[in-house]
């Protein structure tokens, strides 16, 4: 599959398939809603569960949700490009089609990528992005790993080898004190030491 065509997926609001820093991920256009809520359908994901803003780099995603920049920055600059889910604030209530029940949080995600991840999501701008499995499934380190009901459903699936298989780490900076909602790739209480870090 080449890139250009997983781009054009995005751009016409088709859910596609990318390789992140820590496993697979079924992915779609954020733009609007209805690529979002086809993607929930096609996951056989609840409504109510919110699924995260993946962007290419932290300046795109300091675009989508230019509150973050001024309030969230330092944080969002020392963690990520990395394997971290950060809920921060949305103020604005941006993206309520992704955010489930808590439209006054947004989980973002800026991953190191695989080369070909990027060729795809630097011209296609922030997606949607939830774990590329059935709701409940397991985390696919491999695209062979991925139910073959998604594969034959999605528009377009790029395909970067084995992956680390171990999936983000979810931090909660909403509150007075940072959360580890998931620990994942990154250890908790490294996860929790890099937050304090950058909060003082």
């Amino acid at each position: 599959m080449r890139c250009e065509d997983a781009v054009d997926a995005l751009r016409a609001g088709l859910p596609v398939i990318l390789a992140t820093d820590t496993v697979y991920g079924l992915c779609a256009s954020a733009e609007t809603a209805g690529p979002t809520e086809r993607l929930y359908t096609l996951k056989g994901r609840e409504a109510d569960k919110p699924s995260a803003l993946l962007a290419a780099d932290v300046e795109t995603l300091f675009a989508c949700v230019p509150e973050l920049n001024a309030a969230m920055g330092a944080i969002v600059r020392a963690l990520l490009p990395g394997p971290y889910t950060l809920i921060l604030p949305n103020p604005a209530r941006r993206y309520g089609w992704l955010t489930g029940g808590t439209p006054e949080a947004i989980g973002v995600r800026v991953p190191v990528l695989p080369e070909a991840s990027r060729r795809v999501l630097a011209p296609a701008g922030a997606v949607v992005s939830t774990s590329a499995n059935l709701a409940g499934g397991p985390d696919p380190r491999s695209v062979g790993e991925i139910a073959l009901e998604l594969r034959e459903r999605v528009a377009a699936i790029v395909d970067a080898g084995p992956l680390p298989g171990t999936p983000s780490t979810v931090l909660d900076l909403t509150g007075a004190e940072p959360r580890v909602l998931r620990e994942g790739a990154v250890p908790a209480a490294e996860a929790l030491a890099r937050a304090a870090d950058a909060l003082r």
